[in-house]
């Protein structure tokens, strides 16, 4: 009884790791295209970084429990090398933004 419950409990995991994964890697592109479109103005640019450091940590989260082996060695350093890039920018240049 306990191996059909680890089993079932384990099945479940995975499905929603399985979604999880496909909403993270949905939101990476969606932060992506509003990089791009974050417009000329410090205010506007900090806002959207700031915005996209709190997607790429809960992307890393994401990659992190639910991704193993290469792919998540990877991906993971995408999402925190992301933050640490855009965490930079905030520090140096969104003081009174």
């Amino acid at each position: 009884m306990v191996t059909v419950a680890a089993a079932t409990a384990r099945a479940e995991s995975d499905a929603a790791c399985a979604r999880d994964v496909l909403v993270a890697n949905s939101m990476q592109r969606q932060a992506g295209e509003q990089l791009e479109s974050a417009g000329d103005d410090q205010a506007s640019q900090c806002r959207v970084w700031r915005r996209h450091v709190d997607t790429m940590r809960r992307i890393a989260g994401v990659y992190g429990r639910c991704l193993s082996g290469p792919e998540r060695k990877e991906k993971l350093a995408q999402a925190q090398g992301q933050e640490s890039e855009f965490g930079g920018l905030i520090r140096s240049r969104c003081k009174g933004f």
